[in-house]
């Protein structure tokens, strides 16, 4: 029986516990879900909930209606790739050596913003969350908790990768935002060039 627990455990046949938050580290139930959410007491992942402000996103009229803000793609792209980069760097030289770190591109209020930074090492993760959580970002306090989520593969909606996804931005899947190319040729290529802290 344990066998049999152990093998479904965070996927769809698991009763018990929340397979959304286990494979994406977020749920759209969120505290009134009715399976649990186990939080790791331990990860490589931390994630930084809704951090990152899209101005697309974010534009409203008097009545509370979205906008859509007159932004130009490159002008969108260079203020993401700024976004990415402070953060990327900021927590690499405070923490330690990151593996990687993605954004959320979702409209949904438990993934819209978000940001996950997996760490070399579950020590700086830790320390990454500790200190985060008593900081401010763009006028906002800073929401870091440790996440389960070290494959992205799993956790990324396919269907958008190929431009395919029907539920836009409302999908429960992760939709990454991604940054440009030199912005990521520049920031992983920093721990060859002995960047990063330690």
């Amino acid at each position: 029986m344990a066998e049999y627990l152990a093998s479904i455990f965070g996927t769809e046949k698991d009763k018990v516990n929340c397979s959304f938050y286990f494979k994406i580290g977020a749920c759209r139930h969120g505290d009134r879900c009715s399976r649990i959410h186990n939080k790791p007491t331990f990860s490589q992942t931390c994630l930084l909930q809704n951090l990152y402000v899209n101005p697309q996103n974010s534009a409203k009229s008097a009545d509370g209606s979205h906008l859509v803000a007159n932004v130009s793609d490159e002008e969108m792209q260079e203020h993401y790739d700024n976004f990415f980069e402070d953060v990327f760097v900021e927590c690499e030289d405070k923490y330690g050596e990151i593996e990687e770190m993605n954004v959320c591109d979702n409209l949904g209020d438990h993934l819209v913003g978000n940001v996950y930074i997996k760490f070399r090492r579950e020590e700086d993760a830790e320390k990454a969350v500790n200190d985060l959580n008593n900081r401010w970002f763009g006028g906002r306090p800073v929401y870091a908790e440790l996440s389960p989520v070290t494959d992205f593969r799993e956790a990324c909606c396919r269907q958008y990768e190929m431009g395919e996804c029907t539920r836009s931005g409302f999908c429960n899947f992760m939709h990454l935002k991604p940054i440009s190319r030199e912005l990521r040729r520049y920031l992983y290529s920093r721990k060859k060039g002995g960047g990063g802290g330690g």
